[in-house]
């Protein structure tokens, strides 16, 4: 028993550092997939200790598709906001203010779908995530405009992607509708965005 407490103690202390040397988005995404697994290998269902399990219906690739949504949504807004701020063309402005508005729905969409769930969202945006912002944020005036509205084309591609392979492919039925429906909101913002790429090129 002694040798099993000290065991546990140093595995405390180690995740501990783990956790103080790693602080940042990454810790909450990951903190979000490792909750979201151990829900789903939950079993003692009925007794009142348990972990709230995920519904059979909710596969790893749904919850690993909603912490993925969940953490480039807080993205979205984080940059809109920066554009709101930052942006030097009125159209900049106008997309950060959109981007705001409807990933901030989309959002709330989603985390009403996740509690429902029980699937764990995370808190923070991730340390890729973050690093892009990182870098807009040091940007001024017209490089600022062409590096935002640049990072939307390409950020909207890649989230489509997703977003098109869990609306065909979700187990969920909830989360699969969540991906369809926001299509839609999601190829307007490339198609935006892509304009606005247009329009900057010529200038």
């Amino acid at each position: 028993m002694k040798n099993l407490a000290k065991f546990c103690a140093i595995g405390a202390f180690a995740l501990m550092c783990y956790s103080c040397g790693n602080s940042g988005g990454s810790d909450s995404s990951q903190a979000a997939k490792d909750s979201n697994a151990n829900k789903m290998d939950s079993t003692g269902v009925g007794t009142t200790t348990a972990t709230p399990s995920i519904p059979p219906s909710v596969s790893k690739a749904d919850q690993q598709f909603s912490v993925d949504a969940a953490d480039a949504g807080m993205t979205e807004v984080q940059a809109g906001q920066m554009a709101q701020q930052k942006g030097m063309a009125k159209d900049v402005k106008e997309y950060g203010a959109m981007m705001v508005k409807d990933h901030t729905a989309a959002a709330d969409k989603l985390k009403t779908i996740a509690a429902s769930k029980n699937i764990t969202l995370p808190s923070a945006i991730s340390t890729d995530m973050q690093k892009n912002l990182d870098d807009l944020q040091k940007k001024e005036g017209k490089d600022f405009d062409k590096a935002y509205i640049g990072m939307m084309v390409s950020d909207h591609k890649k989230v489509i992607s997703k977003f098109e392979d869990e609306s065909k492919n979700g187990s969920d039925a909830d989360i699969r509708g969540f991906a369809d429906s926001t299509l839609h909101t999601l190829r307007h913002h490339l198609d935006e965005a892509e304009k606005c790429n247009k329009m900057m090129k010529k200038m």
